[in-house]
């Protein structure tokens, strides 16, 4: 069997997909990156290896995310993409009519306007992570909740209670100040969805035309109360795909298949799992600007190097 491969490499969750030349996806992994993705890169293909190690063929590899070049040069990507036309790529192939996409991750957000298939303006949230996962993660916890049950809770609410979203330090606060309230767990978690998708529309979506169909994903599509949030603000019906949370990685297969193009792949195998990897960076002093170069060699051979911004340190 003829597979392409995936990776998407964000702050919170890397993820891994198969798909086939009809993009169905054969496999599915959403592992957390927990700070270490050069683990978790080779923990994803050890996975694979066990599955699928002579049994498919590995036909193309692209990559995307914030890792998209680290993980480009541990793997051998044939495509390194950004998250934007990743996501915008596999949202059109499984809704093509899609308008607008909603994309909320762990650390940071975005916001992708399409017209006819094709991309026309986008904006993405990576400063703040008061309209992010993150955000609620942390509330969850503060509230002892399981972030599993945070949505389903938030739907039992009756009574509408207004939090500060703006700044996850006022949301807190604000929170803490209507818990000595008396009010009830429910409605603050309701209050909370509310003050995320109004954070949402305020920065991200501020400014910019959203029109139906609107395809929500990333990790937080899963929570049903921020998706009903989004409802009631909107007025629309939003659509929650079925693999939501690796939408990246399924748009970096695809483009990894289009890259190819029946050409050889440079995917080096599933032995890559049994790697060793080690990283270092320096300062360049060859110029005023003084990059901060990173470097990352594979069984003590160096594999690849960025951050200058001249291909002096590009030549391997």
């Amino acid at each position: 069997m003829e597979l392409y491969l995936g990776i998407d490499v964000g702050s919170v969750s890397t993820n891994l997909v198969l798909i086939d030349e009809d993009n169905n996806v054969h496999e599915s992994l959403y592992l957390r990156t927990r700070g270490q993705p050069i683990r978790v890169i080779k923990e994803g293909m050890q996975i694979l290896k066990e599955k699928y190690e002579n049994k498919v063929s590995i036909k193309g590899v692209g990559t995307t995310g914030s890792g998209r070049y680290l993980a480009g040069v541990i793997v051998g990507a044939d495509i390194v993409k950004n998250e934007i036309t990743a996501h915008a790529i596999a949202t059109t192939t499984f809704v093509p009519e899609v308008q607008t996409i909603i994309e909320i991750g762990g650390q940071d957000s975005k916001i992708i306007i399409i017209r006819d298939g094709v991309v026309t303006d986008f904006a993405m949230n990576t400063v703040c992570a008061a309209g992010t996962g993150s955000f609620l993660d942390q509330q969850a916890s503060r509230l002892n909740i399981p972030i599993e049950k945070f949505g389903e809770l938030a739907l039992k609410s009756t009574v509408p209670v207004r939090i500060a979203g703006r700044c996850t330090v006022f949301a807190e606060s604000d929170m803490i100040h209507k818990q000595q309230l008396g009010y009830k767990v429910e409605d603050i978690i309701n209050g909370l969805c509310e003050a995320l998708v109004r954070n949402y529309l305020n920065n991200v979506g501020k400014n910019k035309e959203i029109l139906p169909p609107i395809v929500f994903q990333g990790g937080v599509a899963a929570n049903r109360g921020i998706r009903e949030a989004f409802a009631r603000a909107l007025g629309q019906d939003i659509i929650v795909p079925k693999y939501y949370n690796v939408m990246g990685a399924i748009g970096a297969a695809i483009l990894a298949r289009e890259a190819t193009n029946g050409q050889k792949t440079n995917f080096k195998g599933f032995a890559i799992a049994d790697y060793n990897y080690e990283t270092r960076s320096f300062e360049c002093t060859y110029c005023p600007n003084h990059c901060e170069i990173a470097e990352i060699s594979e069984e003590g051979k160096v594999i690849g190097r960025w951050g200058g911004r001249c291909p002096r340190w590009e030549v391997i």
